[in-house]
């Protein structure tokens, strides 16, 4: 965390000196970091898949399920809105386009019918303990670890949870699997496996093989209920589904109160879809970079239009 408000404090100064955007900056103030290669930056590639349902499809270790099958038992499609606003950033736009809130691989195990066990402490000589007991029997358990503190991951402001699976510890470096293989030092995966409090030292183990036909219509049933009717009964219910999807549509189309941001906002959402139909097109990383430089311009651009709205 330290090193991270380091980096922060380093591209807010450049930004302060050049004017520069803080993706600029942040490329300027990062570009004397040591690159290695693709097996120890195994988020660095363009890759398309699901990231949890092909982790477990991993973890499994046959051609039983599919990604989309795992995926679909887990919860499937879905969707979430919320704007977050932090002191000192702009306001974040979040969508998530998959089943929320229960947490995919647990649910998809079950669903499955394959046996597993889920563990958590507060300790981290048990979680270690609990670890390498795993490995010993010749399983890849599935450690949830801070996003922000892998180092192949770019800095976030916030310790978002993410799925990797363990492959081995040996001579104190431990081998993962996160889009890519790669390996850290056991210090730095203790450290990131500390820091979550809601998954601290979560440790999922596959322990048999999966027993009876997957409950594909229980999950086909959830997936559309969740779409169609309330997720967790209350009142950010409207923020889920097809009505959070019509709620951020007509927000989006408002061009009342705000009319300077929400004329910027609605660019900035269709240079992002250049973005992604970039990716798709399998446009240069510069290419896209540039694209996506452009959209975080145009968002700063619309979060000082709100400030000086707020003013007025």
């Amino acid at each position: 965390m330290t090193d991270h408000k380091h980096l922060k404090r380093r591209v807010r100064e450049r930004m302060a000196r050049t004017d520069e955007s803080y993706a600029t900056a942040h490329r300027h103030v990062t570009a004397h970091r040591h690159v290695t290669t693709d097996s120890a930056h195994p988020a660095a590639q363009d890759l398309e898949h699901h990231h949890e349902a092909a982790l477990l499809r991993r973890v499994l270790g046959d051609d039983s399920y599919s990604e989309a099958m795992l995926l679909g038992l887990g919860g499937g499609i879905g969707f979430m809105y919320f704007v977050f606003e932090y002191t000192g950033q702009a306001p974040m736009l979040t969508i998530v386009a998959q089943a929320h809130p229960e947490p995919i691989i647990p649910l998809a195990l079950k669903r499955a019918g394959v046996p597993h066990q889920i563990r958590r402490t507060g300790s981290a000589k048990v979680a270690e303990r609990n670890l390498r007991t795993a490995l010993d029997a010749g399983r890849h358990p599935i450690c949830t670890l801070a996003r922000h503190l892998l180092p192949w991951r770019p800095p976030q402001s916030f310790p978002d949870p993410v799925d990797v699976a363990v492959l081995g510890v040996e001579d104190q470096v431990v081998h993962v699997h996160d889009d890519r293989p790669g390996e850290m030092p056991l210090t730095d995966f203790m450290a990131a496996w500390s820091v979550l409090k809601k998954s601290k030292h979560q440790l999922i183990e596959v322990t048999g093989t999966a027993a009876g036909s997957p409950r594909v219509a229980e999950a086909v049933q959830d997936t559309a209920a969740k779409l169609t009717g309330p997720v967790l009964n209350n009142s950010f219910d409207v923020n889920f589904g097809l009505s959070g999807m019509r709620k951020l549509a007509a927000q989006l189309a408002d061009t009342t109160g705000h009319d300077v941001a929400a004329t910027v906002y609605r660019q900035a959402g269709e240079q992002w879809s250049q973005v992604a139909a970039a990716a798709t097109g399998r446009a240069s990383f510069v290419e896209i970079a540039e694209l996506v430089e452009q959209a975080i311009r145009l968002e700063e651009r619309g979060v000082r239009a709100l400030e000086q709205g707020r003013r007025m």
